[in-house]
């Protein structure tokens, strides 16, 4: 019996090292050195496609997201020649504005602007002799206490003549410059900015206009003119651009707010409508009196006529039959830039409050329900109106 059954180790040694000598000589020939190459190559070459490919879909994504950005800037931000016509004619204005409110009599344009402020009587309240020291028409020179010689009630009108303008100019300029996210100049929302504020320049013009015998006597009719022009040009350009807007708005918008809600013809707000009914309401009275009827008392107005004699009402506008006609009727045309500037002033609160009604009463909820954007576009505005001209009055 053999003690060791099964293959021979040895024999298992030999036949292993055939193999792989085999192996050797088949790894070392000719065709195995090709088939390497070959397999290396169709490896590069998948490599290589596929690089380009993805180089390809990136540089196609670019495109698109450049193409969707150009479109996105097109629907969203308002026309950079509107924007620049703007910050132009109402900047400059606005400028002015603001020279009335805190340096009130200091000249800042020239000649031109010299013969305004002399013709306005604003070169009274401005004193610079004592250097840096000296108030200068600012809000320093305001007293607690009127007097025939320093006429507070005059200051005050021309300072709210000033802060009045501000607002009504930065209607235009605040949603236009600093345009909100949620307003898109595709979907019309800037149309009844730009509505209202083409009624309100040549509103301003017409009164320049009715002005202008007495400017050009004075001197003072190049300013005039001029603010006439700047104010023409941008009511010409904005009304182009909300009719644009209106007619290339998209009919069919997705409804931000449910129809069960509020109706397309209902108003934004009740209770901003009976506010602003009544705030609103009672300055539109008191400045349209200023406007059309300057130097009329109303009644149901406690104390008005203290108001009206504070601010020289009676002695540049003296009530037919009065006292005060026997007593300033003969000097009343001495002091037509008092009335002028009187008028100018309750005309741009008059404008001030007219965009308060457009927001209550015409702008409407809409089929979109895009009422409430166009109205907040006011209301960022005002709320700077308002703050400043409060600060005035306090």
């Amino acid at each position: 019996i053999p003690l060791f059954q099964g293959p021979c180790p040895q024999n298992c040694e030999v036949r292993e090292g055939v193999k792989m000598a085999a192996r050797r000589r088949q790894n070392n020939s000719p065709t195995a050195a090709l088939s390497k190459e070959s397999t290396a190559t169709s490896k590069d070459e998948g490599r290589s496609s596929s690089t380009r490919k993805e180089i390809q879909r990136k540089e196609l994504d670019q495109k698109i997201a450049a193409k969707n950005k150009s479109v996105s800037t097109d629907f969203h931000l308002a026309p950079l020649p509107l924007i620049i016509v703007v910050m132009l004619c109402s900047g400059a204005l606005w400028v002015l504005a603001f020279r009335d409110v805190f340096a009130t009599g200091r000249s800042i344009a020239g000649p031109m602007d010299d013969a305004m402020l002399f013709f306005t009587k604003m070169t009274d309240f401005f004193d610079d002799s004592k250097g840096w020291k000296s108030k200068q028409g600012g809000l320093s020179a305001i007293e607690s206490v009127t007097t025939d010689k320093n006429n507070m009630g005059g200051f005050f009108v021309r300072k709210l003549c000033g802060a009045a303008a501000m607002a009504v100019h930065s209607q235009k300029l605040i949603p236009l410059i600093f345009q909100p996210n949620e307003a898109h100049w595709a979907y019309g929302h800037f149309v009844p900015m730009l509505l209202s504020s083409v009624m309100g320049n040549l509103a301003i013009t017409g009164f320049y206009a009715c002005y202008a015998d007495e400017l050009k006597g004075a001197g003072a009719d190049e300013l005039s003119l001029i603010t006439c022009a700047l104010l023409t040009i941008e009511a010409l350009i904005m009304l182009g651009y909300a009719l644009i807007s209106w007619r290339s708005a998209p009919k069919n918008v997705p409804a931000t707010v449910p129809v069960t809600v509020k109706s397309p013809s209902s108003i934004i707000s009740r209770i901003l409508t009976r506010t602003v009914s009544i705030i609103s309401g009672v300055i539109a009275t008191i400045a349209i009196r200023d406007l059309f009827f300057p130097g009329q008392v109303l009644s149901p107005i406690p104390r008005d006529d203290i108001y009206l004699e504070w601010t020289n009402s009676f002695i540049h506008s003296p009530p037919s039959g009065s006292v005060e006609e026997e007593e300033n009727g003969l000097e009343a045309p001495l002091y037509i830039g008092d009335k002028f500037i009187s008028q100018l002033m309750a005309l741009y609160m008059v404008i001030f409050c007219f965009q308060k009604f457009v927001t209550a009463y015409l702008i409407r909820v809409g089929k979109d329900g895009s009422g409430g954007i166009k109205c907040r576009i006011f209301w960022r505005s005002q709320v700077f109106g308002n703050a400043i001209i409060t600060f005035i009055f306090r």
